[in-house]
């Protein structure tokens, strides 16, 4: 068991590698972004360059509202939380990462019933996409049932303990239509569906209700990590934007 589980903390940390980069990537692109928004260019020409649509990809892929605070905090339309719904299950981002966690899986030979090549790597990227999008459509489903909204706003707040609770608490926590703020059962929902329903077509190894309830928690706490990151992301691309701005400056 302690061997099982200290293989699953090594995938994770893979994986963990993985999505920091991507975010890595994202705060260079909103720092460009920015910086060509400071030179004069119109939002509309920004988001149609290479760089401004990627932005928004990853802003999809990590359901954030923007740079908007929590002050800002607007309630979507059902139309608007449909549109967003299509734009996560088609957003090219979601498939790259799955297409990289793959291949590690791949290289680690897990699930181990599952053979290598490539009849074995189409079944982890199959299994990682399955996952997605059962989470994220049981996660839409709810939401748009229950009216609550899970984007990430940023907190607004001043200090870095104020600002990572808030963001650790906004993993677990969603939005009314009145801005207020309480568990998330759509996100509750989702990640556990996600987690369990998934069982169904893994293998003896991975099926179990215990591996079910581990890739439950890992998920959980990735999302309450991963908002630490993104409470603090908007500084970074704003910080870079800064220096590419004043090196523009200092070279004419």
């Amino acid at each position: 068991m302690f061997i099982q589980d200290k293989t699953k903390c090594r995938g994770l940390t893979a994986k963990v590698r993985i999505s920091l980069s991507v975010l890595a990537v994202f705060v260079f692109s909103w720092g460009r972004l920015a910086s060509a928004q400071n030179q004069g260019s119109s939002i509309a020409e920004q988001h149609s360059t290479p760089i401004g649509k990627g932005v928004d990809y990853l802003l999809n892929y990590l359901n954030m509202a923007g740079t908007l605070k929590a002050d800002d905090f607007y309630p979507l339309t059902q139309r608007e939380r449909t549109v967003l719904y299509l734009k996560t299950m088609m957003n090219p981002l979601g498939y790259l990462k799955a297409g990289f966690s793959g291949g590690i899986d791949q290289w680690k030979d897990k699930p181990s019933e599952w053979e290598q090549g490539a009849s074995g790597y189409a079944k982890r990227f199959g299994n990682i996409v399955g996952q997605y999008s059962i989470q994220r459509t049981v996660t839409f489903s709810l939401a748009r049932a229950l009216h609550e909204d899970n984007r990430y706003f940023n907190s607004g707040k001043k200090g870095f303990w104020r600002r990572s609770g808030y963001a650790l608490a906004s993993g677990v926590l969603a939005r009314d239509d009145d801005g207020s703020r309480h568990p998330s059962i759509s996100q509750l929902g989702g990640v556990a569906a996600g987690a369990f329903l998934s069982r169904s077509w893994q293998p003896p190894s991975q099926s179990s209700a215990g591996d079910g309830a581990v890739s439950f928690g890992i998920t959980m706490a990735s999302n309450s990590g991963f908002s630490v990151v993104k409470e603090f992301l908007p500084d970074v691309g704003r910080l870079i934007s800064k220096k590419s701005k004043n090196r523009s400056s200092s070279s004419h």
